[in-house]
């Protein structure tokens, strides 16, 4: 009876590879778990809601209305900007990580420890500042998702979601920081421009869909820059660690 022979380095790239399955696994159980038991009461939402509306308005960019206000008027605009919402956030990150766990270790483990800094600052932010998000703050936005999209709640079911989680936009942060992954990995220029078009294209989605201010968006690309930077500095630490020789 023949039998096969698994090389070691085999063995040990498929051990490595599971057990980074089971640490983002693990991550996104966490992160949904936690989010959906920080939701505070409306009122306190609805107050720093208006904080963060009083602030964008002294710096001029309280411009949310002015930017759905096209999506409301056209089906297929308000259709584009919930597939982005839906379908550019979750369904990409699961992706982009399987593509990198196979192809591009050293920059999975990146992407992994940059999201998993910044989801944890996040829901620290989360649970200590509510923020209500436009779609139910009472200015007049409309919530396009609910309005005529169901997969989001197939995706995320409401018991994992925190509505009063805006600040920051997460949706948009950890799409940069894909797009940021998938712009250092590819060798291809169309998969480049996916990587530099994604975290435009959820920016405008997450204000057209009026489920993130403007300053949401900003605040969460802060958060993962500075995510991004901690995981570099980590990933530096690792490979300058000595080796036995």
């Amino acid at each position: 009876m023949v039998q096969l022979q698994v090389s070691e380095p085999v063995r040990t790239r498929a051990l490595w590879a599971l057990q980074q399955v089971a640490v983002v696994a693990a991550g996104i159980v966490i992160y949904f778990g936690v989010r959906g038991q920080t939701a505070a009461s409306p009122d306190v939402a609805l107050d720093n809601a208006h904080e963060v509306i009083d602030l964008e308005q002294r710096l001029g960019i309280h411009i949310e209305g002015w930017l759905q206000t096209p999506v409301n008027g056209s089906a297929t605009l308000e259709a584009a900007a919930n597939w982005v919402y839906v379908w550019g956030h979750w369904p990409v990150i699961i992706a982009t990580f399987i593509w990198l766990l196979a192809r591009h270790r050293t920059i999975f483990v990146r992407l992994r420890n940059a999201m998993m800094i910044s989801g944890a600052i996040g829901m620290v932010i989360f649970a200590l500042y509510p923020v209500m998000p436009p779609r139910l703050a009472g200015l007049g936005l409309v919530d396009t998702v609910t309005r005529s999209s169901e997969a989001y709640r197939v995706l995320q079911p409401p018991m994992f979601t925190n509505q009063y989680a805006a600040m920051p936009s997460l949706h948009s942060g950890w799409d940069l920081l894909v797009g940021m992954a998938i712009v250092a990995a590819a060798s291809s220029v169309w998969l480049r421009a996916v990587g530099f078009v994604l975290p435009m294209l959820m920016a405008l989605a997450v204000v057209f869909t009026a489920n993130h201010y403007i300053l949401d968006v900003v605040a969460g690309v802060s958060l993962v820059l500075v995510a991004h930077v901690l995981a570099l500095a980590l990933e530096r630490r690792r490979h300058s660690t000595p080796q036995e020789t």
